[in-house]
């Protein structure tokens, strides 16, 4: 357990609505690897988003246990997961969530000025490919290229950990490669454990492992036996 930088053990999440219960994720058990690139698959309401919601400190379980290098998540109270996703975690999601009266520097500055140990702003964006648009406002970037500013302002902070939701869900495929490409440069270079959850099936080629997810439950786990890079995708 103490090498895994995630174990989940008979992790459960239930919603309950009125005298309906919506059981989002039914038993999960699962290890996540230093380093590992983990692309999660499967229909809506099947319980990616639920797990990475948890796994990143943003939901608490119904029951279950989850550690992050040893230490229990799920006894941690709100205090303590605001710590854990402020020192170790960083987002990206399908919306790029960038303050529109704030240029791409200043994006990035948000997180910096509150974490430990910081890259400087140019510098994440510069490993982005970024770096001649760090003065320009979102409203002046490409989808793409405020998708890319997203990944620059979780990265800054160094995280141990890069949790994206559909990261290129609101891209086409063209800005989606290189999005996708961004993400595993990151992880090459720092060896920032990375899980992403996707529809398209055709990103599962960039992973280390693919788990598939069906009803609240992991259906299947594939491993690749050698990753595929970005622009061979043929989408």
């Amino acid at each position: 357990m103490n090498s895994a930088v995630f174990t989940a053990r008979s992790l459960t999440k239930t919603y309950v609505s009125g005298e309906t219960e919506v059981h989002a994720l039914r038993g999960v058990d699962l290890e996540i690897t230093p380093g590992e690139v983990v692309v999660l698959l499967g229909p809506s309401g099947s319980g990616k988003s639920t797990l990475l919601n948890i796994m990143g400190g943003l939901d608490q379980a119904t029951s279950g246990q989850l550690f992050f290098r040893g230490e229990e998540l799920t006894h941690l109270d709100d205090r303590g997961l605001t710590t854990y996703r402020r020192q170790h975690v960083g987002f990206v999601f399908q919306f790029y969530n960038l303050m529109p009266s704030l240029t791409a520097y200043e994006n990035v500055s948000l997180v910096t000025e509150i974490s430990d140990d910081p890259m400087r702003p140019d510098e994440a964006l510069a490993l982005v490919g970024l770096e001649e648009r760090i003065n320009h406002f979102p409203s002046q970037l490409s989808g793409g290229e405020q998708q890319r500013v997203a990944i620059a302002r979780a990265i800054a902070k160094r995280p141990d950990v890069l949790l994206c939701d559909e990261p290129t869900g609101a891209l086409d495929s063209k800005t989606g490669i290189r999005v996708i490409d961004a993400l595993l440069s990151i992880n090459a270079q720092f060896g920032t454990t990375t899980l992403i959850i996707t529809h398209n099936a055709i990103i599962q080629d960039v992973a280390d492992r693919v788990l598939f997810f069906t009803d609240g439950q992991i259906s299947n786990i594939r491993k690749n036996e050698g990753r595929r890079a970005a622009a061979e995708l043929n989408w």
